[in-house]
C-alpha cells in the first residue's frame, strides 16, 4: 500500500514537471520521498542494518527535495544533504552482500566515467557556460561526483540487481540535473530527471529486500 501511495505521488510529480504545475510539484516531491521512506520503514528487510542506513538516506533526500525546490537558489545545500544521502546508501550496501571480486569490477566499471563526468562539469563551471559565480561550486560538484560514485561502487559490490539499477538510475538522474544547470539545458531534461529520480528510489527501497 505504502508503495502505491508513493508511486501515485510520483507520478502525480511528473506530470506536474511536465505541466510546470509548481505548487503540484512542491506537495508530491517531498510526499513521494517520505512514501518511499515509510515503505521502507514497513518492510521486512534481508539486513536491518542495510534497511536503517537505506532510511537514514531516504530522510536526506526528503531535506534535499525541499532544498531544491524552494523559490530562492538553494542548490548547495540540496547538493550537501544528497551527498549525505549517498554515503548513507553506499553503508546500506555495504551492509548487504558485497564481494572482493565485485568490489574490484565495480572500480574498474565507475571509475573512468566518474573522470569523464568531472572533467565535463568542471569544465563548464571554470568556464563559466554555467553562469556568473558558478566557478566556486567546482569543489563542491567534485565532491559529489566522488560520493554518488563510491555509492554506485558500494551498490554493484553488494547490491542485488533491484538496488543497482537503482543506483544507476540515481547516478543517471544527478547527472542530467548537472548537465542541465552546468552544461546545455534542454527541453526534456526536467521530466527525464524526475522520472529517473523516483524509479532510482523506488530501486534503492525494494532493493532492501
Amino acid at each position: 500500500m505504502l508503495l502505491g501511495v508513493a508511486l501515485l505521488f510520483a507520478s502525480v510529480d511528473w506530470v506536474a514537471v511536465a505541466r510546470r504545475i509548481t505548487a503540484l510539484e512542491y506537495v508530491c516531491k517531498p510526499g513521494a520521498a517520505l512514501a518511499f521512506l515509510a515503505t521502507a520503514i514497513a518492510l521486512d528487510p534481508a539486513s536491518s542494518p542495510s534497511r536503517t542506513w537505506c532510511c537514514v538516506a531516504l530522510g536526506c533526500c526528503v531535506i534535499g527535495d525541499v532544498f531544491l525546490m524552494l523559490p530562492r537558489d538553494a542548490f548547495l545545500p540540496g547538493l550537501a544533504a544528497f551527498a549525505v544521502a549517498q554515503t548513507c546508501f553506499a553503508v546500506s550496501f555495504a551492509f548487504q552482500d558485497p564481494t572482493v571480486l565485485r568490489l574490484v569490477i565495480a572500480v574498474v566499471l565507475v571509475v573512468p566515467g566518474a573522470v569523464i563526468l568531472d572533467r565535463r562539469f568542471v569544465r563548464a563551471l571554470a568556464g563559466g557556460r554555467a553562469g556568473p559565480g558558478d566557478g566556486v561550486m567546482v569543489p563542491a560538484v567534485v565532491l559529489y561526483i566522488a560520493v554518488i560514485s563510491a555509492m554506485v561502487v558500494s551498490a554493484l559490490a553488494g547490491g542485488t540487481v533491484v538496488g543497482i539499477t537503482g543506483a544507476l538510475l540515481f547516478l543517471t538522474s544527478d547527472s542530467l540535473i548537472a548537465e542541465q544547470r552546468f552544461v546545455a539545458p534542454r527541453a526534456w531534461q526536467p521530466v527525464a530527471i524526475i522520472v529517473t529520480y523516483h524509479l532510482a528510489l523506488a530501486g534503492m527501497v525494494l532493493g532492501q529486500l
